[in-house]
């Protein structure tokens, strides 16, 4: 099955995006940079949110930058996952923030295949504060094959 109808198996829905203030994602080359794409969940892990809350949360961000991917390129076939960047509003005595993150890269590892094009290098971050007060937000670069 390719990505797109993986994607779109699992419940992932694309629709036109009207562009807002920043680009959500920009082709430089061969690759798909985006913006960071914050979750609907606010809170801080730790604390008011639970780690289970925060992978839905990843799982939420990923979602989006599925979608931005998908208005810059039109599909998400001929692509590869190279990079994601987690980062966690969280307490400073909390550590699962990989925990939080493995929601964003098991949807990719799901739609692009774990021991394929899904399988990325990666970074979770814990953060004292997020833009909105979000719970988790995530940024990712694919490379187009």
């Amino acid at each position: 099955m390719s990505h797109q109808k993986n994607a779109e198996a699992h419940g992932i829905t694309f629709e036109k995006q009207t562009p807002g203030y920043l680009n959500l994602c920009i082709r430089s080359g061969n690759q798909l940079i985006t913006s960071g794409h914050v979750s609907d969940l606010k809170g801080k892990l730790g604390s008011s949110v639970t780690t289970e809350e925060g992978y839905q949360a990843a799982r939420n961000c990923a979602e989006k930058v599925l979608r931005s991917v998908w208005n810059t390129y039109g599909t998400l076939d001929g692509l590869r996952v190279i990079k994601v960047l987690g980062c966690v509003n969280s307490t400073q005595d909390f550590t699962e923030q990989h925990l939080v993150i493995n929601g964003c890269s098991d949807l990719l590892h799901t739609i692009f295949g774990k021991n394929g094009d899904g399988y990325h290098a990666r970074s979770a971050l814990g953060f004292a504060q997020l833009p909105t007060g979000a719970a988790v937000e995530v940024e990712a670069v694919f490379e187009v094959l």
